[in-house]
């Protein structure tokens, strides 16, 4: 029995555009309430969310098979992606990747030896049902999925190393960190913040590998899906929850 298909990675393969949800909530119950939703997938944030090893395992066995689950840890460090991968969660988002030696080590990681670095303890891991996948070491490379986030001057300077990777399946691009970087805090909206993001969403995007982005504003989604962008972040739990409380409580006082 091989490892389980990643339906997410085959997609992006195939160039179809994927949208998801950022999940900071730290909730196994929103999680779960989420995942009928109707997303492609959903992101359990390590960086910026209270997302501990344990709380990511809760989310994905919660999610299930109804959408993709994605993890992103809140460092780029190998000890984060062999946890992660035992826990049966196959597309990892690495974030702040500044050089071509970082996003070449988190390729390692991805995968077992001798293409890679992985540690082997799969017969104790979910992610071959506790050793009952049995082809699961010979087979889970092909089914892993690593984007790395790009979200510096430094890291789009690595980009073009980068996209002649092996083993990179897409490059996503922080908007927000990347805007401070550049001297626009808070201001992605800034011109030359947006030039700097859409020149590297083409590179991307002309390599070969999947683009992803995240944006609140539906318009703006829109217009990355036609660029070619396919994985695509379009809100958050957060976000959802306070703006949607505020403006039902705002719309029934006004009444």
């Amino acid at each position: 029995m091989p490892a389980p298909k990643n339906h997410l990675k085959a997609a992006l393969a195939a160039k179809t555009p994927q949208y998801g949800l950022w999940l900071n909530l730290a909730s196994a119950y929103s999680a779960e309430a989420l995942a009928g939703a109707g997303y492609d997938w959903l992101l359990i944030d390590g960086e910026h969310g209270p997302n501990a090893i344990p709380d990511m395992l809760a989310q994905a066995q919660t999610i299930g098979t109804r959408c993709n689950v994605v993890v992103r840890p809140p460092v780029g460090e190998v000890r984060m992606i062999k946890q992660i991968l035992d826990l049966g969660v196959q597309t990892i988002l690495v974030p702040m990747i500044e050089t071509a030696e970082h996003a070449a080590q988190m390729v390692a990681a991805m995968h077992y030896p001798p293409k890679g670095t992985r540690g082997v303890g799969a017969a104790v891991a979910r992610a071959s049902d506790f050793g009952r996948i049995t082809d699961y070491l010979t087979t889970a490379n092909a089914e892993t999925c690593l984007i790395l986030q790009l979200e510096s001057r430094a890291g789009l300077a690595a980009l073009p190393a980068i996209l002649e990777m092996e083993g990179v399946d897409g490059v996503f691009i922080g908007p927000s960190d990347l805007a401070a970087d550049m001297g626009f805090p808070g201001n992605t909206a800034a011109p030359e913040v947006q030039s700097a993001i859409d020149t590297a969403l083409r590179a991307i995007i002309a390599s070969g590998k999947s683009a992803g982005i995240l944006t609140f504003d539906p318009a703006a989604a829109a217009r990355y899906r036609d660029m070619g962008v396919t994985f695509i972040g379009i809100g958050g739990d957060i976000a959802i929850l306070v703006k949607g409380a505020a403006a039902l409580v705002q719309k029934v006082r006004e009444s």
